[in-house]
């Protein structure tokens, strides 16, 4: 599957007409997200939210006749590090039968969309290209959209691969990234890092070969360069594998606030600019859309900030206990154990009428 450029892609006409995204022309306006799902503190509830957090009971009544597009989480959604989630194909196919509209979107910026594409198929999920959104795509939407390009600068990424080859599709130049793996800066006695001046923003993303090189790198870039700082996610834990989590992007993102004093512009969830895409490209209407997420500092919020239903699945990282504790201040629509429940009480309607 071919990925050609953002600008002659699904995303061409929105990105050459910045009136698409009318309510972000900005970079200001990406201000009202910056760090808020990083930085909210759980503490705001005053009692028990257990009633305010009703389990999906009646799927047909309460979420499928009420929705007709679903915007799916991928990892703790889907699958687990790079294991499917039992019953999966059978609920997206239903799914489709039923005619709804689906898209996955990712706050992972490890793999770009055609990454992502070669891992639904690795698990035989046939998804199309154009329903796949990730945050190393949304890194490169942001730049494209605020005419980056036209400033002659280049970016730095602390990331993975995902970033770099989203912007070689737009054309960007940057440094960075896995090629500064193994590289260490001179601390010796007069030792110091020169930065490349032309440098104009720092993107980071989830960095399994963060170094102390490149958080030196960034922070130079933005004290001393003024680089914009932008993060793709403020994911506080991921899926490498099904064993366990592991630290997420908000460690990376962390580092370079820590040294910087300075909040970023966030791109992936919860922030509006991947769903503002949707609206315009698809003409969908907010209140007929669900967001489905296993995270209620992302998932949750993208859905609750942006005007959508959402639910809440327990596949991923959030337990029952968390959700439906006191000090839980976020609160989705509906919750299940995971998106098998949308068919399954049906099913065992079946069952019980034909014994």
């Amino acid at each position: 599957m071919k990925f050609p450029a953002v600008t002659t892609t699904v995303l061409g006409s929105l990105l050459a007409n910045a009136s698409a995204f009318s309510t972000m022309r900005q970079p200001s306006q990406f201000s009202r997200v910056r760090s808020e799902a990083f930085t909210r503190p759980f503490t705001q509830a005053t009692k028990p939210l257990c009633a305010n957090v009703l389990k999906l009971s009646e799927p047909q009544k309460q979420l499928l006749e009420e929705v007709d597009v679903f915007i799916f989480d991928c990892d703790g959604v889907i699958w687990r590090g790079d294991s499917l989630i039992d019953g999966i194909p059978e609920t997206l196919e239903k799914l489709r039968k039923a005619g709804k509209r689906m898209f996955f979107v990712t706050n992972n910026s490890t793999k770009s969309r055609a990454g992502y594409k070669k891992k639904f198929d690795s698990l035989g999920l046939d998804i199309p290209a154009e329903e796949i959104f990730s945050s190393s795509f949304a890194a490169a939407a942001y730049l494209e959209q605020t005419k980056f390009k036209e400033t002659g600068k280049k970016a730095y990424i602390i990331g993975e691969v995902g970033i770099c080859e989203e912007l070689d599709l737009i054309d960007i130049p940057y440094i960075g990234g896995p090629a500064d793996s193994d590289k260490v800066p001179d601390m010796g006695p007069g030792g110091k890092l020169e930065v490349d001046p032309d440098v104009g923003a720092v993107i980071v993303g989830f960095d399994r070969t963060v170094n102390y090189y490149k958080i030196q790198y960034a922070q130079l870039c933005i004290n001393e360069e003024n680089a914009e700082f932008i993060a793709t996610n403020l994911d506080a834990v991921t899926h490498l594998t099904d064993a366990q989590e592991w630290a997420g992007n908000g460690s990376m993102v962390g580092a370079i606030k820590g040294c910087t004093g300075q909040e970023p512009t966030v791109v992936g969830k919860p922030s509006p600019l991947m769903i503002e895409y949707l609206e315009s490209k698809y003409g969908v209407d907010r209140k007929r859309i669900c967001m489905v997420g296993d995270r209620l500092d992302t998932d949750v919020l993208f859905g609750t900030d942006n005007g959508l239903k959402s639910l809440l699945v327990l596949s991923g990282v959030t337990s029952e206990q968390k959700l439906l504790s006191s000090e839980n201040a976020i609160t989705p629509d509906f919750y299940a154990d995971d998106i098998n429940a949308f068919f399954q009480m049906e099913e065992s309607s079946i069952e019980s009428s034909s014994t």
